[in-house]
């Protein structure tokens, strides 16, 4: 037999080196980071552990296990590590041993599967033949005061054999001393500062820095032969004020600052000296006064105005012209100080006219704003230029005179109203000249100088020999006596006024008219004219002053004031009135004129025939024979301007199978109705019972049909309602009849309306006078027949002084007696109640109580007082009830009189008379029994 297999022996438990606690919060341990071969790497060889252990756990006992080589040596260890290091630097070099299965060759290199912290600072490089070293990567770079202190590299290595070891390795970060840090500007670059001229000594600059290690530090500047230094927290302070003149222009100052172990760091300060204003600037014109003539052009140079600056003695100086007083004439070049006209300077409007003389105060200053600064006042004078020419105002005159007025009167004082605005003579002086226009020869001026306008000779507009000119147009001109003779043109109208010299004198002194009645309202009926003699002809206006009223209008006819057109407002009406007369005037405003107007009414067909009745509703059998008078009826028609014979029947809707005709059917003002032809409804010929016949009455009979075209035709209306009722079923011996059922509706014309109107509006009025009656009846029971007073209501106020009437108690006292004969439970309160089948009396069951009869009173109680009779009726019980008596529902005992009254019921009556206060009132439990 084979021997049996040596026991395997059990791989001795891996500890893991202690890892180094970082400086911040535990971490978890996050998964492992190397490549995925890595994790499956370390999966398949600890599986494959796990597989080949088992048949050696189950001989455990027969031999003794062996001691597995680790690959990684030199491993578990830790190593430290300066902050700050760059990529590449070594931490540690270890070596793996090949097994002998696998001849010394690695299948997974050694790599880094996991750290804690997370961190991608270290990796794993070759360094010879089964050599690695951990090294860093510089991303990031190691800092000992911003990340952990401490990391644990977990590095896993597997061979072709399929051998896998894992290792850790601890890297200890150590802290290291660093330059100080400068912040903001300083950090990067060299700062520059500037400093104004004159400032005091004092703070100029703080600067600041930092040491990684949190030392105190200090700061150190040089050169020490500046105006300047820095203390020891980093402020730079100015030792004394420097005058630009003469002190440099620009310092630099090397700024040191230094840690406690001696580490250092420089920067460079340039400091710029300001140079600002201390000297005022001074003019150097001498010139004062200056004169212009007036209106010279924007940009005319007037002065030119100079000063200089002592502070830019070597060169050229930068100062600012301006002027300061409110001037709205001159401006001053800013840079130049060239003064110049910008406004338009006119010498003959104020305040110039008055004061010729402007004054201009010039400022220099050596800023834009603010410095030192000079003033100057110069005067310019304005010379007066003959500019203007004479003006008028107004320059159009409108004078107005009546014809026939005298030669040599003065019209017009044309002087008066024209001036001339230059500022100083000959330049303000003017004449008149040149009177021209159509008709000019009746007009001339006085004198060229005092520019009068005369009326020449007289003016008739009736004479024929007048040009009939209502108004002149003329024109004179006004001119300057100075150079260049500057002139303009007054237009003058002069208006004749026409004299009212001739009174209205009308066409004919009396018109006639004739008009149809039937003419419409606001027609034109005819036409007065008026005229006079006047030239040019007077306005004249038309109206009537007398007559041309009716029964009905105050005012039937209208005249156009304008043109004499008259014109109806009302309805003629031949009928009532075949003439009217009125008087019209005419007027000019001052002179009248009447005349007579008759206005002829011309008769014409305007009425309807109206006839009786107008409407008609009755019933006829239809066995009534043909030719027989329609139930008696006739129709009897007047028409107010037709002759009786004029009128025409004929039915114009609703005469189905032409059954009805009327007769005669004209010629007459009366007419009966007609059946024409007998009913058949039993062959089916008809098959209307009801006939509503409209019929047309006319009045053109009398008309041949050429007149009938032409003339106006009036047609009135009548409705006629007709039931046919049919024969008995029945054949009786009587002698055959039938009834005749006449209807009648009251029918009310548009003119009407006032008939429902007034019927609905006395309805209304005794409807709300029988409803105040009865208001006024309930309050008198009220007064009369007060509510039943409580039994346990007392008076509010006691006064037993006051002595109260007497009152006269009447009781009457029923005796009840009822058998509640079943039983239910109440579903609200669940309590057992008895009732009585017949009357629903009800009472709460007591317990331990059969059903029974029970008593029940009931008291009637009549008071009559001093000043009549009354009768209070209150139910009160004879016995006090408990309370729970009082909580029964509805406990009532309904009394019946006569046969209705229950068995066993007695009735007492008690009469008692019992004399007490008026106030006081009969005695009644909580709870009453209702009825």
């Amino acid at each position: 037999m084979p021997a049996p297999p040596a026991p395997a022996r059990r791989a001795p438990r891996r500890r893991r080196p202690p890892a180094c606690r970082p400086s911040g919060p535990a971490a978890p341990r996050p998964p492992p980071a190397g490549p995925a071969r890595s994790r499956r790497a370390v999966r398949s060889g600890a599986e494959r552990g796990r597989g080949g252990g088992a048949p050696r756990e189950a001989a455990a006992g027969l031999a003794p296990r062996r001691r597995r080589t680790p690959l990684l040596r030199g491993l578990p260890t830790t190593r430290t590590i300066e902050e700050n290091a760059p990529a590449g630097v070594s931490i540690y070099t270890f070596n793996v041993t090949g097994s002998p299965l696998s001849s010394g060759v690695v299948a997974i290199h050694p790599t880094i599967v996991n750290s804690n912290p997370l961190t991608e600072a270290f990796a794993i490089v070759p360094a010879g033949d089964l050599v690695y070293r951990v090294v860093t990567t510089g991303n990031p770079i190691l800092d000992y005061e911003t990340m952990p202190k401490c990391f644990d590299l977990q590095i896993f290595v597997e061979d072709t054999a399929g051998r896998t070891d894992l290792k850790t390795l601890t890297v200890q970060v150590a802290d290291k001393n660093e330059r100080p840090v400068f912040w903001g500007n300083m950090a990067t670059q060299t700062v520059r500062i500037y400093v104004l001229e004159g400032t005091p000594p004092g703070l100029i600059y703080r600067v600041n820095a930092t040491d990684p290690e949190n030392g105190e530090l200090k700061y150190s500047s040089l050169p020490e032969s500046v105006p300047f230094q820095v203390l020891e927290n980093g402020d730079i302070i100015s030792r004394k004020k420097i005058d630009y003149e003469k002190d440099p222009h620009c310092y630099f100052l090397n700024i040191t600052v230094t840690d406690p172990e001696g580490l250092n760091s420089t920067r460079t300060v340039n400091i710029n000296i300001i140079n600002i204003d201390d000297e005022s600037p001074y003019f150097t014109t001498k010139q004062r006064i200056y004169r212009i003539p007036e209106e010279q052009s924007p940009g005319t140079v007037v002065a030119n105005i100079t000063a200089k600056d002592p502070d830019d003695e070597d060169s050229p100086s930068r100062l600012f012209y301006s002027i300061q007083s409110s001037d709205t004439y001159f401006s001053i070049n800013p840079s130049t100080g060239v003064l110049q006209v910008t406004g338009r300077i006119d010498r003959d409007v104020l305040p110039l006219q008055l004061h010729p003389n402007i004054s201009v105060i010039v400022r220099v200053e050596d800023s834009p704003h603010g410095g030192h600064s000079s003033e100057m006042e110069i005067t310019v004078i304005i010379g007066d230029i003959n500019d203007n020419p004479p003006e008028c105002n107004p320059s159009t005159f409108r004078k107005e005179i009546n014809e026939n007025s005298t030669a040599g009167i003065v019209l017009l004082d044309l002087r008066n109203s024209c001036k001339d605005i230059d500022a100083d003579p000959p330049n303000n002086l003017f004449r008149f000249t040149g009177l021209s226009g159509f008709g000019s020869n009746n007009f001339a001026l006085e004198s060229a100088e005092s520019g009068r306008l005369v009326m020449a000779e007289s003016i008739d507009l009736e004479n024929p020999s007048n040009p009939g000119v209502e108004v002149y147009s003329l024109t004179v001109r006004v001119q300057d006596i100075a150079s260049p003779n500057y002139s303009n043109t007054i237009y003058i109208y002069i208006r004749i006024k026409p004299v009212n010299e001739f009174f209205p004198v009308f066409s004919s002194l009396s018109y006639e008219f004739n008009v149809p009645e039937i003419t419409k309202v606001g027609s034109s009926i005819g036409k007065v004219t008026a005229s006079d003699a006047d030239r040019p002809p007077s306005v004249i206006t038309y109206s009537i002053i007398a007559g041309g009223g009716t029964k009905d209008y105050t005012n039937a006819f209208w005249i156009n004031p304008i043109n004499g057109d008259v014109k109806i407002l009302a309805r003629l009406d031949y009928e009532t009135t075949q003439k009217h007369f009125f008087t019209v005037q005419a007027s000019d405003q001052e002179k009248t004129a009447t005349a007579s107007v008759t206005v002829n009414v011309l008769e014409v067909n305007d009425e309807e025939p109206v006839c009786s009745p107008k409407f008609y509703s009755f019933q006829i059998p239809v066995s009534l024979a043909a030719g027989t008078n329609v139930n008696g009826f006739r129709i009897q028609c007047q028409d107010r301007d037709s002759d009786p014979r004029s009128f025409r029947y004929f039915i114009e809707e609703g005469n189905v199978n032409n059954h009805f005709t009327f007769s005669p059917v004209a010629g007459s003002n009366t007419s009966q109705l007609i059946l024409a032809s007998p009913f058949d409804y039993e062959s089916g010929l008809d098959m209307k019972w009801i006939y509503r016949l409209r019929v047309y009455i006319t009045d053109d009979n009398l008309l041949s049909a050429k007149n009938k075209a032409t003339h106006l035709v009036k047609t009135g209306t009548v409705t006629l309602s007709i039931r046919v009722i049919p024969n008995p079923t029945t054949v009786t011996t009587t002698t055959p009849g039938f009834t005749v059922v006449t209807k009648r509706e009251n029918l009310y014309l548009d003119s009407a309306w006032y008939v429902p109107f007034v019927t609905t509006l006395g309805s209304l009025l005794l409807l709300g006078l029988l409803g105040h009656l009865g208001v006024l009846l309930a309050r008198w029971l009220c007064a009369r027949c007060p509510p039943a007073p409580r039994a346990d209501s007392t008076p509010l106020i006691n006064t037993p002084d006051k002595k109260k009437p007497k009152k006269e108690v009447a009781l009457e006292m029923i005796k009840l007696s009822t058998v509640f004969d079943g039983e239910a439970r109440d579903p609200v309160t669940g309590k057992m109640y008895e009732f009585n089948t017949q009357s629903g009396a009800r009472r709460w069951k007591k317990s331990n109580e059969p059903l029974q009869p029970t008593a029940a009173m009931q008291v009637m109680s009549s008071a009559t007082g001093n000043s009549g009779q009354e009768t209070d009726r209150a139910e009160v019980p004879i016995k006090k009830e408990t309370s729970e008596k009082r909580e029964e529902p509805r406990e009532v005992a309904r009394p019946s009189a006569g046969p209705s009254q229950a068995p066993g019921q007695d009735r007492v009556k008690v009469l008692k008379w019992k004399e007490e206060p008026e106030d006081r009132k009969l005695p009644s439990t909580a709870q009453q029994p209702r009825q």
